[in-house]
């Protein structure tokens, strides 16, 4: 896969993309990752990117100018790649997207500054309006990293062994159970025993039912968008008893 970050603060991607999973990635050919100052498509000569906006009111615009000439040059060579822009205004960006992203080929991620970015742009290319929650940041090169680690862990080859991505929390369009190392005790609380007992068939129910109660006491609304199983409605009904 390759990814192509737009942003005015390439600086922000130098240690992220080479580090850890993302770095040995990109060693091995598996992931991609370009990252381009827009800056440098600006006609000025302060490299201007940015104004105010049409209309009056505080903050600042990007500029469609620098962005459209970026997308055009990186849209070089590129099949029908999904376009991105990281808006406060987008649809939420969660793991079925995640899963979406990792089947393509090409993506590019605009990162959005100030109020957004000239209107114009999105009529100019096909972009897709992505925010990773409903909170402000300062721009979007936080939210486009946070995109290219989701994605990249779900391509083949990312992982040193894909069951390791396989149970992670909504992967299951759940929470994630909960999880237990060396050593077994520890200040007096133990692992529970049915994690140490080699019985797969329980572990996995106790898994599952953990699961489950952690997103009924965090994340209720999760479970009214998957399909239960007999099983889990049972464990679900077992807990609400445990709760009252």
């Amino acid at each position: 896969m390759r990814i192509e970050v737009l942003t005015i603060f390439p600086e922000m991607f130098d240690s992220p993309i080479k580090s850890s999973l993302l770095g040995k990635a990109r060693d091995a050919g598996i992931l991609e990752i370009n990252v381009t100052d827009i800056r440098d498509f600006a006609t000025d000569k302060h490299r201007t990117v940015d104004d105010t906006p049409f209309g009056g009111g505080a903050g600042m615009v990007m500029k469609a100018e620098p962005i459209d000439r970026a997308l055009e040059k990186i849209a070089e060579g590129l099949e029908n790649p999904r376009i991105l822009l990281t808006s406060a205004s987008g649809r939420k960006f969660d793991q079925k997207m995640a899963n979406e992203l990792s089947r393509e080929e090409s993506i590019i991620i605009i990162c959005g500054r100030y109020k957004g970015v000239d209107e114009r742009v999105l009529e100019l290319h096909p972009i897709e309006e992505v925010s990773i929650g409903d909170y402000v940041l300062s721009g979007g090169e936080v939210a486009a990293l946070t995109m290219i680690e989701a994605v990249a862990r779900l391509i083949p080859g990312y992982m040193g062994k894909i069951e390791a991505g396989e149970n992670d929390a909504f992967a299951w369009g759940i929470l994630g159970f909960p999880n237990y190392t060396h050593p077994q005790e520890y200040k007096g609380l133990k692992v529970p025993d049915v994690l140490v007992s080699g019985h797969h068939a329980k572990i996995d129910s106790f898994r599952r039912r953990s699961a489950l109660k952690k997103t009924l006491q965090n994340r209720p609304e999760l479970l009214e968008k998957i399909e239960l199983s007999d099983t889990d409605k049972k464990f679900l009904e077992e807990i609400k008893n445990e709760n009252k």
